[in-house]
This record gives C-alpha cells, structure tokens and sequence, in this order.
C-alpha cells in the first residue's frame, strides 16, 4: 500500500514514534496454553499524501483463529521525569519524552495513521479457554479501498490450561484516587462503579488481593496531612461501647470474589515510617462523626488500643463469615520500617500482638538485620535486598519492587523494556517466591498525596517517582479502567511463572530448570538475568514443545 508501511512486532516491543522495532517474521510461531492470553501488534506508519490535511481510515481484520482478537491503540505518554538517580544501561532512553504505555480501547476496527509516527495497534484474544488445541494461521490484513495488505503469525493452543495463580499478587488498589479524578463523592452510585471497573481489570491482569480500606491506609500521606476518607466500615462509640457496620466491606468483598480476587489486605494499623501514630479513622461518637484517630493519636494510645481491641476480633469475624479464610486475610503494621524504628515497630507490634495471633501479617522490609530480630514473621524485601533472604531460605517469601529498584534489578519504568518487566515470572519461579506487592495499581495523587494529579499529563506524581511507579492503569470515559502495555507485560511474566509450575508438575525441577538455563549462565539472580525480549519468546516455545512430549 503506498506511502504506508506495515509490520507485524511482539508484544514485548514499545514502538516509538520515530523508531523502526523489531518485526516479527512472517508466520512466527507464538505458543499459549488455553486460557492463557495471547499478544502481538500491529505498527504502521505513513507518509505524507499528496492531498495536504487527508487522514485516511484504514479498515483492520483478523482472521483465522476461533474466538474474537480485540484491537486496542497504543498511546504515548508524556514523561518528563523517566529516571531518577544512579541507572543502568538497560533502559531504552534517558530523556524526558513520550512512551508508549497507554492501551486505548478502539470503538472501530480503523486505524488512522499520524503522518511520519510509528504507531500501534494491540492485538490480542481474550477468551481461549474453549479454543481446541492446534496451530490457528492468523492473518492480520489492513485495507483502504481494494489495496489490501496481509500479515501473518501461528498461534498454537496448547491441549491443556495453565494450572491456578499460586503466587499471591497484590497492588495497592487507592479507591480514593479515583473518586477525586472523577469528582465524585466517595462511595456513591458512581464512585461503586468505577471501583467495579477497576476491580475488574485488577483481576484480568492476575492481582488476586485487594488493598481493601476498612480505614482510610496511612500511606504516602505527609506528616500532619491527609488524603481524601475511604473508609468501608462505620464506626460507632456509645456510652463505651464499641459497634461496626459492615456493609459497604460486604459489597466489596462481593465485588472482588465476582473477579477472582480471592485473598483481602487489611491497610496498616499503624502509620508508615515509624509506626508512631494512628491511621485517620472516622468514629460516630455519641451521634457526632469525628476524626477521632490520625496523626495527631499517638500509636500507644489508650483510645486506640481499646478500638482495636475491639475492632479487630469483629472485622476478623465478618471477613470469615464472607467466606474467606485465614490465610486469605493479611494484615500489616507498619510499612517499610528500617534500624531507627525498631523500638517504634515492637511496641506497636507488640500492642496488637494477641489480636493477631494466628493470622498472616506481612510488611515491606529490605533490612535483613530487622528480620533476624523476629519482628517481621513475613518480611516483604524489595528485590535489590533480597538475596540475604534466599541464602537464609526465608520461608515462603514475598518481594515487591517500586521507585528505588532502578539498577540492575527488574521494574517496570516507562523506560525500561518491556522484557525487564516480564522476566520475573522466571525469576520468581526460581527463587519459589510465594507473593509479590507494589504499592501503585492506581495512585493518582502526588508525593505524599499533597494534591491530586491527572495521569494522563503526569505520570510521575509530580517528579517524586519514574513514571511508571505510581499507578499501572488509567482512569478511562466514562469511569471505565484502561490497562497500559506493563499491566499487559506483567500478565505475562505471571503466565510465564505458571507454564514453568505446570511443566515442573509433568518433568520436575530439576528438568524445567535446564530448560530455563540452556544456553545462559547461571544462575540467574534479581541483578543477573536475560535481559533480551528473544530469550523469553524462546523460552515459552521450549516450554510449549516440552508439554507436548509430556501430555
């Protein structure tokens, strides 16, 4: 087709306005498993027309597999702050810019092409579960007028499904972000369906817990500030009683079950940083609302203790009386304490030590030396600290990553490639790490939540963290949830952890791990590993030809 170019690219591309990507070849072979969702784009671009001002439609079709591809746009994003500090030379550029990031849903199958940009479109296919197995030539054909032009790949649907997320997942879901972008009040009709969305999208990108805010979390909210109140349990105190309604905490358990979201986070009982003061709870005392806890209670304060005491107890009834149970429940006491709140931390754990006796707790903690005290059962390190962990063989560890895993490890920046995301399926699977957290599915506010943000403009939260950090999807029309390539990547690499436990069930470890180290040194770690989009397209077709042999 004149004056236009097209070609095929993998999902682990991000096509740059003024960069050719790497094409797939015609008739690549991509290997899934039924369920498992598969992902390719299609890149054009386009030279002027004689016709100065004419932006032609071109029509887009797929064709040749069972179940319908759904086309999203890929969106550029401004970034004017896409690094911070000591890098690597793993990232596709330093400098402040556009990235492609955005997933855009298409109301039309049309691509209009921007003069002298590479653009994309994502193609994928959402529902394979009942798709028999096989090899489904797939042509992906553009047309305008009778000029028509055709691209191809294989999708093989393997004859089985990948076996259930073993990995815990979370993302600390910020409903009250979205009520501020949206300019509703917090829990009405609107801000309900909103959360609904992104809930929903929360599950199709493998988060199986939810930050669920029984209280409004105390997190990333500056000293003496607040964030807006999302608070799902009503607080009464009358004559010293202590009484909770559960209602709204119902109608979000329901909604995060309806979308296999199956494990519930309870936000830190004591504030980030020290543990020193309370989260901000609202109370109806004696028929006045008040705030009667916040940074001006401190952590040991009689008040607080006496709620807690009962608090707790009931909300720990009423979560398993919605059918959870205890080990899908986790609860923290304060995130990412360090050596200088070590006395801070024992005494706030120690003020609920009894209430918690029996349950999961877990917090972010990258100081190993903190561990070995015995404060933190199930610590979180981030995976620049976690290699004193795995030497020792801490017992069903979680990692997370977030602004400060910038070197060497993986991340997942705007402007790191997409393969830096994805390769900690592989790695999680070799280091057997039972949970990951990150601490952005949505954050739409600044630093420290001074003010709130439009994410489109600024995806940096005001130049504190590389965009990328702070939130992993988008606030759509209409309150509808838009995903971005790294949620898309991520999902990936999740699907990547499970194809290798799937094998390691037919095979054994021993079989997948030289599967997963032929031809590379090893072993990998969270600083040495494939860094090359190749190594993981190959890895998934050995592990797709293996399965085949073994069913």
């Amino acid at each position: 087709m004149k004056n236009y170019e097209f070609y095929l690219a993998g999902s682990l591309e991000k096509v740059f306005w003024n960069q050719k990507p790497q094409v797939m070849e015609q008739g690549e072979k991509i290997t899934i498993f039924q369920g498992e969702r598969a992902a390719v784009q299609l890149v054009y671009r386009g030279e002027p027309t004689p016709q100065e001002g004419q932006k032609p439609e071109l029509s887009c079709e797929v064709k040749g597999f069972p179940t319908k591809a759904r086309l999203r746009d890929v969106e550029p994003v401004p970034s004017a702050f896409p690094v911070n500090g000591e890098v690597d030379d793993n990232y596709l550029s330093k400098d402040p810019g556009m990235f492609p990031d955005l997933l855009k849903p298409k109301r039309e199958d049309k691509i209009v092409p921007i003069f002298c940009q590479y653009r994309s479109v994502w193609i994928d296919f959402p529902d394979t579960r009942e798709v028999p197995a096989g090899i489904y030539p797939v042509e992906v054909t553009v047309s305008f007028g009778e000029e028509v032009v055709t691209l191809g790949f294989s999708l093989e649907v393997l004859a089985c499904q990948l076996p259930p997320q073993r990995l815990i997942h979370t993302q600390w879901f910020h409903g009250d972000c979205l009520a501020d972008f949206y300019h509703t009040e917090v829990f009405s009709d609107f801000h309900w369906e909103v959360l609904e969305e992104q809930i929903k999208l929360a599950g199709e990108l493998g988060i199986n817990m939810l930050l669920t805010p029984v209280f409004t979390p105390p997190l990333d909210t500056e000293v003496g500030g607040e964030r807006t109140t999302i608070q799902l349990v009503d607080i009464s105190l009358r004559e010293g009683n202590w009484s909770f309604g559960f209602d709204k905490l119902e109608k979000w358990c329901r909604i995060c079950q309806r979308y296999g979201i199956g494990y519930i986070e309870v936000p830190h009982l004591f504030t980030q940083w020290g543990a020193k003061a309370t989260p901000k709870i609202f109370v109806e005392k004696d028929g006045v609302e008040e705030k009667m806890f916040g940074w001006h209670v401190k952590a040991d304060d009689p008040s607080y203790c006496s709620f807690l005491q009962a608090f707790l107890p009931a909300l720990q009834e009423k979560l398993l009386s919605l059918g959870y149970a205890k080990e899908q429940i986790y609860f923290h006491i304060s995130d990412e304490p360090s050596v200088e709140h070590l006395e801070s931390y024992q005494a706030a754990k120690a003020q609920v030590a009894d209430l918690l006796e029996g349950w999961l707790v877990i917090d972010a903690l990258s100081d190993y030396g903190f561990y070995e005290k015995g404060l933190v059962e199930r610590p979180v390190p981030a995976n620049n600290h976690i290699q004193p962990f795995a030497d020792h063989q801490v017992k069903d560890l979680w990692t997370y990553y977030c602004c400060s895993q910038k070197y060497e490890v993986p991340n997942r920046f705007f402007a790191m490639p997409s393969a830096r995301n994805r390769i900690m399926g592989v790695l999680m699977y070799l280091y057997n790490i039972r949970g990951f957290l990150h601490w952005g599915y949505n954050f739409y506010n600044s630093a420290l939540s001074k003010e709130h943000i439009n994410p489109f403009l600024d995806t940096h939260a005001n130049y504190a963290f590389p965009s990328g950090d702070s939130f992993l999807v988008y606030p759509g029309t209409e309150g509808k949830a838009w995903s971005s390539i790294r949620g898309e990547v991520q999902m990936e690499g999740l699907c990547d952890l499970r194809a290798l436990e799937a094998l390691e069930a037919l095979a054994g470890r021993e079989a997948v791990e030289e599967l997963i180290y032929e031809g590379q040194n090893k072993p990998f770690t969270f600083t040495s590993y494939p860094r090359e989009a190749s190594y993981l397209y190959e890895l998934r077709r050995k592990i797709g030809e293996k399965m085949k042999e073994l069913l």
